[in-house]
C-alpha cells in the first residue's frame, strides 16, 4: 500500500458533500476506537460540534486531518461494491416450511493447543453441527440464508408478522470464495452480467445444482440475535456501532483502521452518477481485500438491494489521518 499526502482541494467533490452527516457517523465510532490515544483529542473535538452544523463540520475535518491518496501496487484505482440489510422469512421453530437452519457461533475448540478449524459449508450442510443445538432460527429458503451470510446482517420476518434482527457473530475460518466467479468459470454467467440479482436468479432456476454451487464457498457465517432496535437504525458493523446508510463502509482492516474517515470517489452502478463523499470505516467483510477496496453500506429495502447487487465500480479512495500521527497508520 502507498499513501500520498494531498490537499483537501484534491478530493473530487469535497466542497459539495454534507459533512455534518459524516461527522455524526464518525462520532459514533469514537467510543470503539482500537487505538484510543490516537483518537482522543480528535474525538473530543468532534463531540464539541453542534449537530447539523455544516460549517463547523467542514472546519473540523480540515483542521484535524491530513488526506492521503491510497495506492495498491502503484495504482490509485480500486474496486467498490455495495451491501445492504436484507429481510427474509423465518421462524424460531423448525417446520416443513421453515427447515433451513441459521446457526449461532460454536464454542471455540482447540487441538494440541491450537484453535480447531470449524467444518466447511459442505460439512455443515451435511449436519456437522447438528448435535450442538446452535440453531437460532429456521429460514424458508436456502438461497435467502446464503445471501444473508454474504450481507452479514438482516431482518427476519416471523410468521406472526414481528421482525427480529440478526448480525454477524463469527465465521468458520475458511477462505471466502465468490460463487459469481464460480459461475463465470463454468460459463453460466459472463463477467459483465454477474450481479447479486443474476446469481440469485441462476440459483433459483437451477435448484438441483444450487447447493453444490453454494458449497464452492467453504466460508460459513454464524449469527446472533440483536436486542430490539429502532427500525430506522442500521445494523451493527464490526465496530459494534450502528451502520449509517451512505456513510459507513466495510474495509480491509489490515490497511485501514476501523473508525477512520475515508473519502470515496466512485460511481452509482445504476444511474452512473458520481459518489463522492466522506465515509467512515466501520465494518469488514470476507471479500473485502486490499487497500483500495471498500463495500458501501446502502441501507435496507428494495432500492438498497437493487443498487447493492449491481455495485462493482472502479474508483479511488483517500484516507483521512489525524494530523501529527506517524505513518504507517494501520492496525
Amino acid at each position: 500500500m502507498g499513501l500520498l499526502p494531498v490537499g483537501f482541494d484534491r478530493l473530487p467533490g469535497w466542497q459539495a458533500d454534507h459533512l455534518a452527516e459524516a461527522l455524526t457517523a464518525f462520532s459514533a465510532s469514537c467510543g470503539q476506537m482500537k487505538d484510543a490515544a490516537t483518537w482522543r483529542a480528535v474525538c473530543a473535538a468532534a463531540r464539541a460540534i453542534p449537530p447539523n452544523d455544516e460549517h463547523a463540520a467542514r472546519a473540523f475535518f480540515e483542521a484535524n486531518f491530513q488526506p492521503y491518496a491510497m495506492t495498491d501496487n502503484g495504482s490509485e484505482h480500486g474496486l467498490f461494491t455495495g451491501y445492504y440489510e436484507p429481510e427474509v422469512a423465518g421462524s424460531r421453530r423448525q417446520s416443513a416450511t421453515y427447515d433451513i437452519p441459521l446457526y449461532g457461533m460454536p464454542a471455540p475448540r482447540a487441538h494440541n493447543g491450537r484453535p480447531e478449524l470449524l467444518p466447511d459449508r459442505a460439512a455443515i450442510n451435511r449436519g456437522a453441527l447438528a448435535r450442538q443445538h446452535l440453531e437460532r432460527f429456521w429460514l424458508a429458503d436456502s438461497v435467502d440464508a446464503f445471501f444473508l451470510e454474504i450481507q452479514g446482517s438482516g431482518r427476519i420476518r416471523l410468521p406472526d408478522g414481528n421482525v427480529v434482527r440478526v448480525s454477524y457473530a463469527g465465521q468458520n475460518g475458511h477462505a471466502y470464495v465468490a460463487i459469481g466467479r464460480v459461475l463465470i468459470d463454468r460459463g453460466e454467467l459472463t463477467r459483465e452480467e454477474t450481479s447479486l440479482q443474476t446469481i440469485r436468479a441462476w440459483l433459483m432456476a437451477h435448484p438441483a445444482q444450487a447447493r453444490a454451487v453454494m458449497e464452492k464457498n467453504p466460508a460459513f457465517v454464524f449469527f446472533r440475535e440483536l436486542p430490539p432496535t429502532p427500525i430506522e437504525q442500521g445494523p451493527p458493523g464490526a465496530m459494534d456501532v450502528a451502520l449509517t446508510p451512505g456513510r459507513s463502509i466495510a474495509v480491509d482492516r489490515s490497511f485501514v483502521p476501523l473508525g477512520t474517515p475515508m473519502w470515496l470517489d466512485t460511481t452509482n452502478a445504476i444511474n452512473g452518477l458520481a459518489i463522492r463523499r466522506l465515509m467512515v470505516a466501520q465494518d469488514t467483510g470476507g471479500a473485502i481485500k486490499g487497500p483500495v477496496r471498500a463495500d458501501l453500506f446502502l441501507g435496507w429495502g428494495v432500492d438498497a438491494a437493487e443498487l447493492a447487487g449491481r455495485m462493482k465500480q472502479p474508483g479511488m479512495q483517500y484516507m483521512l489521518v489525524p494530523r501529527g500521527v506517524r505513518l504507517p497508520f494501520t492496525s
